[in-house]
């Protein structure tokens, strides 16, 4: 016996996020998945511009996250940390300055940092799957790493030139990604739509 009460769903509409109040806007989830589709394959064509344009805003975030820090650091002057959270406040507003004043090497670091982030993934997956042999599809964990050392290997080897289209291509890539996952949700809310 279910009793229904006012904002609640019906019994038969808990699934998932409430498909029956979302199936009827399938539409507004195709369109979101076509605008994104674009834009990835827009940003494809310019992936240089797409990368300079993240690494100045990333020195926004830097720059505006870094004022704040200090603001706050005076707001609670009395905390034993308030050294260190002002010289972590101002390290982000240099940061994100000198970012936004050198896109091109900010993208180089970046890059650097995607390098470091696949090494490190990579050395452990490649440790993890060497030492789980006996556990099936341990393979594809050595897979997966190898992939990654092989990745950070290239991107290294093409510095400093990887580091003016690889930001701009992932962004683009998961755009285009995201995309089609929305315009397959909406097409399948529209089969279930249809189907009710």
């Amino acid at each position: 016996m279910s009793v229904e009460m006012s904002g609640v769903p019906a019994h038969g509409d808990r699934k998932g996020l409430g498909q029956g109040h979302i199936r009827a806007r399938w539409g507004w989830f195709v369109a979101l998945g076509i605008v994104l589709i674009a834009l990835g394959v827009f940003a494809l064509g310019d992936v240089v511009a797409v990368t300079l344009a993240s690494v100045i805003f990333i020195g926004a975030m830097l720059l505006v996250g870094g004022i704040f820090q200090i603001i706050h650091a005076f707001l609670v002057r009395g905390w034993g940390a308030f050294a260190w959270q002002l010289l972590g406040g101002v390290l982000y507003v240099i940061g994100g300055l000198l970012i936004m004043d050198e896109p091109v090497q900010g993208s180089l670091v970046v890059t650097l940092f995607l390098v470091a982030v696949l090494i490190v993934g990579g050395v452990m997956r490649v440790t993890i799957g060497l030492r789980h042999r006996d556990m099936q599809g341990w393979w594809l964990l050595l897979l997966g790493g190898a992939v990654s050392l092989i990745v950070a290997a290239l991107l290294f080897l093409q510095l400093p030139w990887s580091g003016l289209w690889v930001l701009g291509t992932l962004i683009a890539i998961e755009l285009i990604f995201m995309g089609f996952n929305w315009l397959q949700f909406g097409l399948t809310l529209r089969r279930l739509k249809h189907a009710s």
